[in-house]
């Protein structure tokens, strides 16, 4: 498997887990369950691995479809500047992750507050890797990028679904 592959399998781990522990992490503040808590924080720790083998991947993915005619150096430029931004927000939030692990095994009185701070930075960190997502899916998918798609959801071209 190439780092191409491996870039565009494992990006999408950074985005489910952002926004699934997000959801996981509001249940169990909502039902008080530290079980449900904990198991967020793991989908969160997950989540920044895969954004470090993503943006790891991402410079041998580069140089794949740098030669390939159409594509944009500008768009590849706006996608690695987003992805930064996307790691270090990830990185935070798997800290973040294990820290609050640690104060929910020690019965530390922070537990409800740093719940809550993991589940901001994991909003944050939701919308930063979309964006780098959205940006990356404009390397390869012109019709994205040009915004050809229109809201019928038929390409420019005229061509329609007569299903």
């Amino acid at each position: 498997m190439s780092q191409v592959h491996l870039h565009l399998l494992i990006t999408h781990l950074p985005v489910f887990g952002s926004i699934l522990g997000a959801l996981v992490l509001s249940y169990g503040l909502w039902v008080k369950s530290n079980q449900t808590k904990n198991a967020a924080y793991f989908i969160f720790i997950i989540s920044a691995i895969g954004a470090g083998i993503a943006y790891l991947t991402g410079e041998g993915a580069e140089e794949a479809v740098e030669k390939i005619q159409g594509v944009s150096e500008n768009m590849i430029k706006l996608h690695e500047d987003s992805a930064m931004y996307a790691l270090i927000s990830l990185i935070a939030l798997g800290v973040m992750s294990i820290v609050a692990l640690v104060v929910s095994r020690f019965k530390i009185s922070l537990m409800k507050s740093t719940s809550i701070v993991v589940l901001i930075i994991s909003l944050v960190s939701f919308g930063l890797v979309a964006r780098t997502g959205y940006l990356g899916g404009q390397i390869r998918h012109t019709e994205i990028a040009n915004g050809a798609i229109q809201s019928n959801g038929s390409a420019e071209g005229g061509e329609k679904d007569n299903d």
